[in-house]
């Protein structure tokens, strides 16, 4: 369906001084109109989708905004008010008087054709909740959620500011055969929602800027109902609402749990971690990034587990483009695409150790007291390998090859890459990037969890670190990260970390690096398995 937009923008200019009026309609671009701003004392201004214009050189007088706020409706609790059988919404700032001395005239349009790039999304039965910035669509989406799946379905609008269906007691045209429930104060909208299931037997609630703490646990009452939501939350990502204490509950909540040591040493954790609370209330979150451009997290509760564990969620991104195609690509397909110009094929180069491998002391006198850092700068010729991370925290990873100076290159294309990283649960579920890299016979490793001792002894594996395994500042150099990886651990909440068995030299190395971090070690069992344990006090 081509979009078609409807916006009544000459009811609302209507109530505008006549200067302003005329000089709106002077600059034309209507389209890209969002508000216009009148403040006492200060100049008139207009603010499009990409710059603020001033309409004025005179500023606003009492009088302008006065006879502004005659011609309109009257402003209810949240101080906003409207233009009956308009979208438009026009909201009061007051002084400690309550006195008006401030109005921002917001355009509502009616676009119609906007639904169908996450038509089916809302027409699946599952809840939604869309997130974006003001101004970015949210309402407008929700208004044509609203109609179209008001010709199917019983559909009631709790309309807390008449954004969605409009001033006056008509609803507008907009919203189809919605029906809509209008709130008297903002801060009742929970009850209309809840009165709204109770008396009106709807199959669809449409809610717009759910922001309290009570309208996140009506929606949750809702849904436990049986009843799809389409709704908008404040916050731009998923991330956002997250953070929110407010809003948590709306994707399941998080909470701290304490595990057990075991439960801590099998996840590489420290004990005390954050884990989702229940089920989140929205089954589908969607990030609106652009107008035309969004991210669609189809199951939030896995969304957000993976965020808790520091994983990479399957998402969707879906955009418009000009020609008005819809266009939707996997994470998979996402990264893929923003190096498909490069023209590069990662199997055409060089894996790390076909340049100069690493030299041993006895090559390099001046090695660096230091052996935690085993590749130096220019020292061993590597050349960079290119690895696809699937699943991997990325920014861990590239810190830890900084750590230790290999030329790691993470590629957004799995075509550019030389070799695939992911981790256990990723590769025994046969995720599409793990089977096509089988497919390519391109190497494939397999991590347990993402930490960073993990990820370390990756590195040293791919950039073939150990040489033969019996150079003692090769060893040295392992037993090093080791022992940092572990002090790292017992920082983070584990009770103990045992090292592996080492020669007296070596633990008098690592002893030194546990002091330097402020906590205790121990040498425990006899030759040749003495170890190094690193506990706190």
């Amino acid at each position: 369906m081509q979009k078609k937009i409807t916006d009544d923008l000459d009811a609302l200019l209507d109530v505008l001084p006549v200067n302003i009026r005329a000089q709106v309609r002077k600059e034309g671009r209507t389209d890209d109109l969002l508000e216009i701003i009148l403040d006492l004392g200060r100049v008139p201004t207009a603010r499009y989708l990409d710059r603020e214009i001033v309409l004025s050189e005179t500023e606003v007088q009492t009088g302008d905004i006065d006879a502004v706020v005659k011609r309109i409706g009257d402003f209810d609790e949240d101080n906003r008010a409207g233009l009956e059988r308009t979208l438009h919404r026009i909201s009061a700032i007051r002084n400690r008087r309550e006195q008006i001395v401030g109005l921002t005239c917001r355009v509502g349009r009616a676009v119609y054709g906007t639904i169908d790039i996450i038509g089916d999304m809302v027409e699946s039965g599952k809840s939604v909740l869309l997130l974006g910035r003001p101004g970015v669509g949210k309402t407008t989406l929700l208004r044509e959620g609203a109609r179209v799946l008001a010709e199917s379905k019983r559909v009631v609008i709790v309309d807390t500011s008449n954004e969605i269906g409009g001033d006056g007691d008509i609803p507008h045209p907009a919203v189809g055969k919605a029906r809509r429930m209008q709130v008297s104060n903002p801060s009742l909208q929970h009850e209309v929602m809840i009165e709204a299931v109770e008396n009106h037997s709807p199959e669809v609630i449409i809610i717009d800027e759910i922001g309290r703490e009570m309208e996140a646990t009506a929606a949750r009452t809702i849904a436990e109902r049986g009843v799809q939501l389409i709704g908008t939350a404040h916050g731009n990502t998923l991330d956002n609402i997250m953070l929110n204490p407010t809003l948590a509950d709306l994707v399941g909540g998080i909470e701290s749990v304490t595990l057990s040591d075991e439960e801590a040493r099998r996840r590489g954790t420290q004990k005390t971690v954050l884990e989702r609370r229940s089920p989140p209330t929205f089954d589908v979150l969607i990030e609106i990034q652009e107008r035309d451009r969004l991210l669609v997290h189809p199951e939030v509760a896995d969304a957000v587990d993976a965020i808790l564990r520091g994983r990479v969620s399957a998402t969707e991104l879906r955009y418009r483009d000009e020609s008005g195609e819809i266009h939707r690509q996997t994470q998979a397909a996402l990264a893929k695409s923003s190096r498909t110009q490069s023209g590069v094929d990662g199997r055409d180069r060089k894996m790390p150790w076909q340049g100069d491998r690493v030299r041993g002391a006895s090559e390099s006198p001046d090695l660096p007291t230091d052996l935690a850092s085993p590749v130096r700068d220019g020292q061993s010729g590597l050349e960079p390998y290119y690895v696809y991370a699937y699943g991997i925290t990325r920014s861990r990873l590239e810190q830890v090859a900084r750590r230790l100076r290999v030329p790691l290159k993470l590629v957004d294309d799995l075509n550019d890459a030389q070799a695939l990283v992911t981790l256990k649960s990723y590769y025994r579920r046969r995720q599409r990037p793990v089977s096509d890299a089988e497919n390519r016979e391109m190497p494939i490793y397999v991590l347990r969890s993402n930490t960073a001792h993990q990820m370390e002894n990756f590195l040293l594996e791919v950039f073939g670190v150990f040489l033969d395994g019996g150079d003692w500042d090769n060893r040295m150099s392992a037993a090093v990260l080791e022992a940092r990886a572990a002090i790292e651990q017992v920082i983070n909440g584990l009770r103990t970390m045992d090292l592996a068995p080492q020669e007296a030299g070596i633990r008098r190395r690592q002893h030194q690096l546990v002091r330097e971090a402020q906590l205790i070690s121990h040498s425990y069992g006899r030759e040749p398995n003495r170890r190094v344990r690193v506990f706190r006090e």
